[in-house]
């Protein structure tokens, strides 16, 4: 069995994969879901990644998820630690020695999440609501949860550039949501073909399917790992 490394993205803590644990643990896997320094503005991304480079200790078969923001934390510590497998869940994608400051201009994010939202009927410049780019498809009886659990992501991370000149030597895989409003579908999969040369695999849902869609999430997960592990 497997190691599963979640980590979760911007302005958030470990909460967000509290639906998708118990299922990986109760297919026999061990799971470990860190609090990053989210919050925290005197953490930059060395200390995001020494939280969890310290809960893999010595352990092997390691298979990173990581959603989002998460990307850089996962990538870098695939850069710093021999793992089986680094999965990005609707990621920022970071180039080597890029910071999560630049990676908005250098991917031509403003203009895609514009016409995404123009295709859509959506106004791209109303006011932010999560509720409609992020928690648009998850259940409501989790809407006011999320909210104990989310705040404003402290800037100090933007600033640092991933530690690696070359992408990680680790088997990759990038899953795409096919209904996300802040990362849109078809952004994404030009932007693992430009960094990654790969073909994405895909989920229905929103930006955040561990909370709309844990089950087939967990499904994709181990089919992802299961496929990796067949060489």
């Amino acid at each position: 069995m497997a190691t599963y490394l979640l980590i979760h993205g911007a302005g958030s803590d470990s909460w967000y994969w509290h639906l998708v644990g118990p299922e990986l643990e109760g297919l026999g896997h061990e799971v470990i879901a860190p609090d990053l320094p989210s919050f925290d503005e005197s953490k930059g991304l060395s200390d995001y990644v020494q939280v969890a480079f310290d809960l893999i200790g010595n352990r092997r078969n390691v298979v990173v998820v990581a959603q989002s923001l998460g990307a850089f934390t996962g990538a870098s510590v695939s850069a710093r630690v021999s793992v089986s497998l680094l999965v990005l869940l609707n990621a920022m994608i970071p180039s080597p020695g890029e910071t999560a400051g630049a990676w908005w201009e250098h991917t031509g994010y403003a203009e895609a999440f514009r016409d995404d939202a123009l295709a859509a009927g959506r106004d791209p410049d109303a006011e932010y609501d999560p509720i409609v780019l992020f928690l648009h498809d998850v259940p409501r009886s989790l809407w006011e949860e999320s909210g104990r659990h989310a705040g404003p992501q402290a800037a100090r991370v933007f600033a640092d550039p991933v530690p690696f000149n070359v992408w990680p030597d680790v088997p990759t895989r990038a899953i795409v949501s096919r209904g996300d409003r802040f990362f849109p579908a078809d952004f994404q999969r030009r932007l693992i073909h430009e960094r990654l040369d790969i073909e994405p695999d895909e989920i229905e849902g929103g930006h955040l399917p561990a909370l709309s869609r844990p089950n087939d999430l967990v499904s994709l997960l181990e089919r992802i790992r299961t496929e990796s592990e067949a060489g």
